[in-house]
Order: structure tokens, then C-alpha cells, then sequence
């Protein structure tokens, strides 16, 4: 087995995410690699932002799409820390996940991917393409697809 040096993993905040999350870290440790954490999120139109605001008041989009995807993150971060891995990086990133997990790939350099299956086997998937399977085909670098669902 290839010795990885800088390994993503695509995660959403989920348990099936975070399942692919201790399996990266696991390599992440075995391997000595940096472990990139990446959640993509998608930013919340200034359109929507006024429709909440008039709804709801002031306190409407304080959280924002952002501060969704860093929470799952630190989630993740904590359980790759517990899997033992020791160089850990946190991207939350704008955009579709598949796009977002290609472009992580390139910009660190990385030489292992790994997200969960699911979406592999629903009907959407098979009609849209999921992350994993659009990912395995278009990554530059090896992709592990861990096996998430139960």
C-alpha cells in the first residue's frame, strides 16, 4: 500500500460522514498523513436572507450556512483526534460537494480521498450520480469509499 501523505475527507456532519471520517483518520495515523476535513456548504442568497427577515426579525440568518458546515467540522475534528490522527485541517468550502472535494484535492496536494457510500444505491443516486461515485470517477488521486450506511 501507497504510503499517503495528505488525505481529504468529505464530510457533512452526519454519522454516516463521520464514519468516513475515522476511517481517513485511521489511514491519516497509520500513514503519518495531514488530515484535511472539508465540508462544503452552500451560501445563503441575499434574496433568501431578506425573505427570513421579514419573517422572523433581526435575528434571522445570525447562523449561517457557514456556521453549519464549521460546526460539522469541529465534530469531525474531534472524532479524527480520537482516531489518532495528529495533523488535522479544517476547509469549509463554498459550493457543490463534488466540486468542493475536487478542489480540495488539488489545492492540498492530496493523494488519498475518502467519503462514505451513501447515496451509492437510492434511486437519485442512480438517476443524479452521487458524491462518491462522480467523485471516484473525476478525483487526480487514489479514493477510498468507505462503506457508511448500515
Amino acid at each position: 500500500m501507497a504510503s499517503y501523505q495528505n488525505v481529504v475527507v468529505g464530510t457533512d456532519g452526519s454519522e454516516s460522514s463521520f464514519r468516513a471520517v475515522d476511517r481517513a483518520a485511521a489511514v491519516a495515523k497509520d500513514t503519518g498523513a495531514k488530515l484535511y476535513l472539508v465540508s462544503a456548504f452552500r451560501p445563503v442568497s441575499e434574496r433568501d436572507r431578506e425573505r427570513a427577515a421579514a419573517e422572523i426579525g433581526s435575528v434571522a440568518f445570525r447562523v449561517e450556512a457557514t456556521d453549519l458546515a464549521d460546526e460539522a467540522l469541529r465534530g469531525a475534528s474531534d472524532r479524527a483526534i480520537l482516531a489518532g490522527a495528529t495533523d488535522v485541517e479544517k476547509l469549509a468550502l463554498a459550493g457543490d460537494p463534488v466540486d468542493v472535494l475536487l478542489d480540495a484535492i488539488s489545492t492540498t496536494h492530496a493523494d488519498l480521498l475518502v467519503v462514505g457510500n451513501r447515496g451509492l444505491n437510492s434511486l437519485s443516486g442512480r438517476i443524479l450520480g452521487s458524491v462518491p461515485q462522480s467523485v471516484a470517477h473525476k478525483a487526480a488521486c487514489d479514493v477510498l469509499i468507505v462503506h457508511t450506511t448500515d
